[in-house]
């Protein structure tokens, strides 16, 4: 696809709106000059479960297309998009996404640096200011458990990962080799879908972390949402219209769970920056 000239450029986010909410986080000079002010809530009791994800003007997330599936085809490439990822897996003591969307990018893992490797000393500085271990625990919540665990994901011997499935999944999972850094974790759920809530449980058992980030899919996230667990949504808005034919499977922010008119979902808006012709929106949700 034909990117967009400033695909490639990295210049600072231009601050439209932001409210003081949560506590002002201790940038690296350059990731403060280049995002901003970035507050975050911290939580005692319960962890602070936030998603991000970028979509097209017409709420499309995913071309669905073999070698078009992520989100860098949404966003347009775009650096900016990229930094603020790594920014928020920078924050994260936990990412959680679907086996959908490991499926989409099967050599990526869900680190700050992964995503954005210029910033990597900087991602790295503000993990250790805060305390963090060296990478976010990356969580795959698979019901069926048709994951390889040869992918780059769980072979890699710094990158502590987690893989949430069903005794079903967990029976197909043994028959191969796992590495020592794979913890595999059965819940008791029947059926292929397991509840949010649930996959909160078994990572908060493994992880005391209290900043767990969703990166999707979009079932997942919608799980997520109707069990009313996340608590804010980052989203960027990039300026393509995508398009949809009748009948194609090319998914919005939330699939498998309806919500309007009965069930609404109205979020606050408490943060809004631009990158060009994106939109940086962050919502909160109660």
């Amino acid at each position: 696809m034909p990117r967009p000239a400033a695909a490639t450029a990295l210049t600072p986010l231009k601050t439209l709106f932001e409210t003081k909410r949560g506590v002002l986080l201790p940038l690296p000079p350059k990731l403060s000059r280049l995002y901003g002010c970035l507050r975050m809530p911290m939580p005692r009791s319960h962890p602070h479960v936030f998603s991000n994800f970028v979509t097209t003007l017409d709420g499309v997330v995913s071309l669905n297309t073999k070698g078009h599936a992520s989100g860098a085809d949404i966003s347009g490439f775009n650096a900016q998009d990229r930094m603020v990822m790594g920014l928020l897996r920078a924050v994260a003591d936990v990412v959680i996404i679907g086996s959908g969307t490991l499926g989409a990018d099967r050599q990526h893992v869900w680190t700050a640096e992964a995503i954005f490797p210029a910033l990597a000393d900087e991602y790295r500085q503000l993990r250790k200011t805060l305390g963090k271990c060296e990478a976010p625990l990356n969580v795959i919540v698979s019901g069926g458990g048709k994951i390889d665990l040869r992918l780059p994901i769980f072979t890699s011997d710094k990158l502590p990962t987690m893989i949430i499935t069903t005794t079903e999944g967990t029976k197909l999972l043994s028959k191969q080799d796992t590495p020592d850094t794979v913890e595999i974790r059965a819940t008791r759920h029947r059926g292929k879908v397991i509840p949010a809530a649930t996959i909160l449980d078994e990572v908060c058992r493994v992880n005391p972390g209290k900043s767990i980030l969703v990166e999707g899919g979009p079932r997942l996230l919608g799980d997520f949402y109707a069990e009313r667990l996340i608590n804010e949504q980052f989203l960027t808005l990039a300026p393509q219209i995508a398009g949809r034919d009748t009948g194609d499977e090319r998914p919005s922010l939330v699939m498998g769970k309806t919500f309007a008119p009965r069930d609404a979902l109205w979020g606050s808006l408490i943060d809004m920056r631009r990158g060009s012709s994106h939109l940086f929106l962050r919502y909160s949700f109660p």
